[in-house]
């Protein structure tokens, strides 16, 4: 389908997005006496932000050594070691 004359774009202008819009075709040119007049693609949906942050101040800080002192506990879990 993807170039049709302005005659049929105007009687079939519903198809002509649904089409667009499932993907079915990923874009429509629509031409006037045979030349490309116009173009009929998707609206890109607006991109999620990505929010960076979000815990910050929920847990208490830990320096590196706690940090570490935390791998045995962690590896008995695993295991199924009780401590």
């Amino acid at each position: 389908m993807g170039m049709v004359n302005m005659l049929e774009a105007k009687t079939t202008l519903s198809e002509l997005v649904e089409a667009v819009e499932s993907g079915a075709e990923k874009e429509i040119i629509i031409a006037r006496d045979g030349k490309p007049a116009a173009k009929l693609v998707p609206v890109e949906a607006p991109k999620k932000k990505l929010r960076l942050g979000v815990l910050a101040g929920k847990y208490p800080p830990m320096d590196f050594d706690a940090f570490q002192a935390m791998d045995a506990e962690i590896e008995a879990m695993f295991l199924g070691e009780e401590k």
